[in-house]
């Protein structure tokens, strides 16, 4: 949980010229919703111009990944607030402090199999990390610079 840094300049265009704090939020919330991410229970809070808070409760550690991903890859955006509680049965699960470990920003010259090289020392992972970006990603091939991935957990 924290506040993490993100390149705004990069990503899906969801807002667009002047809008007001409100309408971004909208925009925000639309655009989780049409992914099927945005669970019960969290809300969504455009906080300035360019950072969003996530707070409230989720089922699982991969659907908080895939929220924050998500709104890091909205183009604009360059901070995520993540004050997202993971509850699983009632139990609070501990969410790690190593952002850098979960989530991965594309470089010039990546692949899913560079980045999986990289990350798992093993290229063939790749598909794992495709996986965890659906429906974000709809092609391993198709992924851009200052993009922001999931980096799944394969413990």
């Amino acid at each position: 949980m924290g506040l993490l840094s993100f390149i705004k300049g990069v990503g899906e265009k969801v807002f667009g010229h002047k809008e007001t704090p409100e309408e971004r939020q909208q925009k925000v919330v639309d655009h989780l919703n049409k992914f099927g991410l945005l669970q019960p229970g969290v809300t969504v809070t455009v906080d300035d111009e360019h950072k969003v808070t996530l707070s409230g409760q989720m089922d699982s550690l991969e659907a908080r990944k895939k929220l924050i991903a998500t709104v890091a890859n909205i183009e604009g955006i360059e901070s995520v607030d993540d004050q997202i509680v993971v509850v699983v049965r009632e139990q609070v699960v501990p969410v790690a402090a190593e952002p850098e470990k979960q989530f991965y920003q594309v470089k010039a010259g990546d692949s899913l199999s560079k980045i999986a090289k990289e990350v798992y020392g093993d290229a063939n992972k790749y598909p794992a990390i495709f996986e965890a970006n659906k429906p974000m990603l709809t092609d391993p091939d198709k992924i851009y610079i200052g993009q922001t991935l999931v980096i799944p957990d394969l413990a």
